[in-house]
């Protein structure tokens, strides 16, 4: 490979070729409706691994496993003892998954390569596409668990202990399709230079306000609650309804309140009941107990704290008349800003390539969360189809996953040097 001298906007990606990428991948596992089911550590999930580091190696990459499974494609750089700029994601899916959510963010790294050494352009630090296991948690728990092992959020014999619903654990699972890697899966402070995920937006901003690329500034803060609340079941004929201790109309009460307390904080705030459980559930019983879950999420902990003290106050304030609400904290994320040069040189490629941008927030989580924790992190959003992810009609325009790919590139290339 030689060093070319040219400026780094002169470089562009194959669109095409990144598009052709993703639809192969997307033959490993593909369903009736357009989607894909590729389960972490299942043989199909092994044959999605096989073909990424094919391509990575016809390439030039050296290729690395460690112990949790994660894959390192690196390709080397003229001082290679410099932490690597790391790019990457996942391709584990949902059961009715799509074709684009991580495999985009995987596919993209490994395009930005392809162009490199398309174009023998040498850069000053090494750059490496990472593949991290079991994003989705779809089958083993908890979510992000590659990126969480080699962040030190939990251990690694925490993870390879955990079990699918057939008591198979991932460290069997891994064993099975040959990638329990023997390389230490915890990354130290300072061992990654710096870290882009490129990944659909999966909601529907960038599509309304017209944008093709999401400056992502950080990652929402989660606070996760069971709450039960306990009334008294009784004959829905005889019971006047002054009378009534209808658990059901509290629960009614509380969801609409976590729906106002969110909008109360808007833009960045949410407010989610996604699951209930009506005790006896029967048509003619008042309901005597009500089980359900509350997902609050913000960009901030103050705002966070705000909504939990919110929502705390709501609870005591329907503990009255037989009534009583019980909440209980169950999962906290703390909100995660990315690192502010990371952000800027994701805004700075977006209008070196004439794109359109916008700030954006992640809502959901993704490994440059984890991967925040110990290196300068920063994400970049592309639309998708009327918002719609983990769904197999998800979709997103070539056009948009190019232009996407070619911030990425730029990126990357501001912060491992080597272009004139």
């Amino acid at each position: 490979m030689e060093r070319l001298d040219q400026p780094a906007a002169a470089v562009r990606v194959d669109g095409a070729r990144l598009w052709d990428s993703l639809m192969q991948l997307a033959r490993i596992g593909a369903t009736a409706k357009g989607g894909v089911c590729r389960l972490a550590l299942t043989d199909l999930d092994r044959q999605g691994r096989d073909l990424f580091v094919k391509w990575a190696k016809e390439i030039g990459c050296t290729v690395r496993i460690d112990a949790i499974g994660n894959i390192f494609a690196r390709r080397a750089g003229r001082n290679d003892a410099l932490p690597p700029v790391m790019t990457g994601s996942h391709i584990d899916t949902q059961p009715t998954g799509g074709k684009f959510d991580g495999n985009y963010g995987v596919l993209a790294g490994l395009e930005v390569l392809r162009t490199l050494d398309d174009n023998g352009i040498v850069t000053e630090a090494p750059l490496e596409v990472a593949v991290w296991t079991n994003e989705e948690g779809s089958r083993f728990v908890p979510v992000m668990m590659g990126s969480g092992v080699y962040a030190g959020a939990f251990t690694l014999e925490h993870a390879l202990a955990q079990k699918d619903r057939d008591g198979v654990s991932v460290s069997e699972a891994l064993n099975a399709i040959g990638y329990a890697g023997k390389v230490p899966a915890v990354g130290q402070p300072g061992a990654v230079g710096a870290y882009f995920e490129a990944h659909i937006e999966q909601g529907p901003v960038l599509e309304a306000h017209g944008k093709t690329i999401g400056v992502v500034q950080g990652a929402l803060g989660q606070r996760w609650y069971d709450v039960t609340v306990t009334g008294m079941e009784a004959h829905a004929g005889p019971t006047p309804m002054a009378l009534r201790r209808d658990a059901l109309l509290a629960a009614a009460q509380l969801i609409q309140a976590v729906n106002r307390i969110a909008c109360e904080h808007a833009p960045h705030a949410r407010g989610t009941v996604g699951w209930v459980d009506n005790y006896p559930n029967s048509r003619n019983v008042i309901p005597g107990r009500v089980k359900l879950s509350v997902d609050l999420r913000a960009a901030d902990d103050a705002t966070l704290d705000a909504l939990d003290d919110k929502l705390r106050a709501e609870c005591k304030a329907l503990s009255a008349n037989g009534i009583d609400v019980a909440i209980e904290q169950v999962v906290y994320f703390a909100p995660q800003p990315f690192a502010p040069a990371l952000v800027e040189a994701v805004r700075a490629g977006a209008q070196a390539l004439g794109l359109s941008s916008m700030d954006a927030i992640s809502g959901a989580g993704h490994d440059a969360v984890y991967l925040a924790r110990i290196a300068p992190a920063a994400m970049i959003f592309v639309p998708c189809k009327d918002g719609i992810s983990h769904n197999e009609i998800e979709d997103a325009d070539p056009a948009h996953l190019e232009a996407g790919c070619n911030v990425l590139l730029q990126a990357m290339l501001q912060r491992a040097g080597g272009v004139a």
